[in-house]
């Protein structure tokens, strides 16, 4: 892991450092955009977030399986072994697993609400049975802890420049907001896992149901009904963004820069599937490597005018070199 980022952070033991590079390694691995957009944050936070993200990254494993060798009473004995390691190191700041040290030193380091863990727990337990929601309250439902959480566990580390109980209902809003795009992105995988993320009734409204997905996916062939849904979940989840747009700007300065960046390039997700026609049952759209650099360039720009605002006044290319090493 980044030295740099574990000195500034003030993680100082080398297992608990060995541990924030494993949740460090799981965010490169798996969260190429969320990864990106991490590293324009301030160097002494990227810890935490990778922490965050690391956790959520293990518990999902769990549950998806992708080789499919865990059975569901397997997979739930994992989970609930996991869940009682978090409850332990939470309370006593030792646990077993690396990321549930680093989470729960995270936890304790920004003060941050056992119970959003325990809900998050929840709904990971949840995907062990439930494949799909009749309704998009229902789904909303499962996604205040798969996802709004998330975005409630970034806030203290993250910081606001106004009262937490103002920010918090946008900063969940992202949290959804990003789910419900991976979700639209991901459906065909998911429907070879046996689950169904976008709620029944929307699409039950365009006369698709999951038959029709699964034989659409089986053959490559489409169908206008399920584009047509399809382009009303996106209409939707461009909402929760809408939603969402406002709590950037009640964040402190040195860390809108990130979030604005991921909220354009998870945004820009949805740009991908609109460009391909919304044929995400056959294939993943992606943000090309082109538009991610940009997207950072312009991320790096405005950490640029953050520190100039924030930071006693001094030669410019000290903010250059402090911008540069913040993507180091």
């Amino acid at each position: 892991m980044n030295r740099r980022e574990l000195d500034a952070a003030g993680i100082t033991g080398p297992d608990l450092r060995a541990a924030y590079a494993r949740c460090r390694q799981l965010n490169a691995q798996h969260g190429r955009t969320y990864f990106l957009a991490t590293r324009l944050l301030p160097v002494e936070r990227r810890c935490a977030v990778h922490a965050l993200y690391g956790f959520a990254r293990w518990a999902d494993d769990i549950v998806d399986d992708l080789d499919r060798r865990q059975p569901t009473g397997e997979r739930d004995r994992l989970l609930r072994l996991l869940e009682n390691d978090l409850a332990h190191a939470l309370r006593t700041g030792s646990g077993d697993e690396p990321v549930v040290r680093a989470v729960s030193d995270t936890a304790r380091r920004y003060a941050i609400d056992h119970a959003l863990f325990a809900d998050f727990m929840a709904s990971m337990r949840s995907d062990l049975t439930v494949t799909d929601y009749p309704t998009y309250a229902d789904l909303r439902a499962y996604m205040h802890g798969s996802a709004a959480v998330i975005g409630l566990q970034m806030l203290p580390v993250l910081g606001a420049v106004v009262a937490r109980e103002k920010a918090a209902p946008h900063a969940a809003a992202l949290g959804v907001a990003f789910q419900l795009t991976n979700f639209l992105r991901d459906v065909g995988e998911d429907l070879d896992r046996g689950r169904v993320y976008l709620p029944a009734d929307l699409l039950g409204a365009h006369g698709v149901d999951r038959p029709l997905l699964e034989w659409s996916r089986r053959t490559g062939r489409h169908d206008p009904r399920i584009r047509a849904a399809f382009v009303e979940a996106e209409a939707v989840i461009r909402a929760v963004y809408r939603e969402a747009a406002p709590g950037i700007a009640m964040l402190e300065p040195r860390v809108r820069p990130c979030i604005r960046t991921a909220f354009v390039l998870y945004r820009g997700i949805l740009d991908a599937i609109a460009a391909d026609d919304h044929r995400v049952l056959h294939r993943r759209a992606v943000v090309r490597r082109r538009r991610r650099a940009v997207t950072a360039t312009a991320g790096v720009v405005r950490i640029l005018g953050a520190r100039m605002r924030t930071r006693p006044p001094g030669p410019a290319q000290g903010a250059v070199a402090g911008a540069e090493g913040s993507l180091r």
